[in-house]
């Protein structure tokens, strides 16, 4: 699943050698939303991996930029104790301006995609007043 977020970046960290393998950098962006006339602000800490830790350094702090990313999950144990931790690990970041409406409606900085379900072609069923009955437009779920 892939989701987008837009909002002013606010701090760039270095990147780290975690190991032998494995190196990530963070940032943490600023996320603003507006809700009936009042402005509510979020952070939102994100990491960037393997190759994709120079991709942030076109930006400078105060940048607005528009963020893709995936939500990672992993569970931890350890001395009998379960615990769960998640990433947002981004893959691709851009100006904000890039792509962006002017002003939305709401005025709102998030932004995310809707969702893809398999490539479904649209509005494959008849309706009421549809001239297509053919056999392959005929509702065939199984509930």
């Amino acid at each position: 699943m892939s989701l987008e977020v837009t909002g002013k970046l606010l701090l760039k960290y270095d990147t780290i050698q975690v190991s032998e393998k494995f190196k990530k950098r963070e940032f943490v962006l600023e996320l603003a939303e507006e809700i009936n006339g009042n402005t509510y602000t979020n952070y939102a800490k994100m990491q960037l991996v393997q190759t994709k830790c120079d991709i942030i350094d076109r930006y400078g702090e105060g940048d607005m930029v528009k963020v893709s990313f995936n939500i990672k999950g992993t569970r931890y144990e350890k001395d009998g104790k379960v615990n769960y931790f998640s990433n947002l690990d981004a893959w691709r970041v851009e100006p904000a301006g890039a792509a962006q409406p002017a002003n939305t409606a709401n005025n709102n900085n998030y932004s995310q995609p809707a969702p893809a379900y398999n490539n479904a072609p649209a509005n494959n069923y008849s309706q009421p007043g549809n001239s297509n009955s053919s056999a392959e437009a005929v509702d065939d779920l199984p509930f």
